[in-house]
């Protein structure tokens, strides 16, 4: 599940030794309004999400296309969510070579939980046993990521003591050390929140 990060060049791509805080908002400056950021605890833009139409010629036509870019507006990874509650996540913005890093299957989908298994491309073997798990509420910005019984990382809003009314707006996503790199799990915390459409 690691993924070569010699050719990525953002802050969050080698392995950690204590957790790491990102924090989303579609509110930053520097960024449109509108666009998913997440910055680090100095207030530093990391990645970014935009929304990008999808290619009308590709085969199945993908409902939503979204890109995850890196600080220098590099594209990492093309995420693209499919009608039948699938996404997959290729390597960078190529329409041509597509490069698929891992596959996304929803199982369980409420009003108030979904839950996502994650298929890495490369780990693929004759079992279809899943890599990771996401188990959550995209209405509350709240998941857990799971690799086999291990928390890989987790979100949840921004509670502040004595707060009545607590935004949605703000959250915490929260990459425990490890060796998956941190735009994969990035990628899947943008398709969880997605998880109900």
């Amino acid at each position: 599940m690691e993924l070569a990060t010699s050719e990525l060049s953002y802050p969050g791509s080698g392995n950690w030794e204590i957790p790491i805080d990102l924090f989303g908002s579609k509110k930053h400056a520097g960024v449109s309004r509108g666009v998913l950021a997440f910055t680090d605890e100095s207030g530093n833009i990391v990645f970014r999400v935009n929304r990008h139409p999808p290619n009308p010629n590709s085969l199945p036509l993908p409902k939503d296309k979204k890109l995850l870019l890196d600080a220098s507006g590099n594209t990492l990874f093309s995420i693209y969510r499919y009608h039948n509650g699938s996404w997959k996540c290729y390597k960078g913005n190529s329409e041509e070579n597509k490069e698929l890093v891992f596959s996304v299957q929803r199982t369980l989908k409420t009003i108030t939980r979904v839950e996502l298994e994650v298929l890495f491309e490369a780990e693929r073997s004759n079992d279809e046993c899943c890599d990771l798990k996401v188990k959550g509420s995209p209405f509350k910005r709240s998941c857990c990521i799971y690799k086999h019984v291990d928390l890989v990382a987790q979100s949840s809003l921004m509670y502040k003591l004595h707060q009545i009314h607590v935004s949605r707006g703000k959250f915490r996503l929260t990459i425990f050390p490890g060796t998956i790199d941190h735009a994969l799990i990035v990628a899947l915390f943008v398709i969880f929140l997605s998880g109900r459409k």
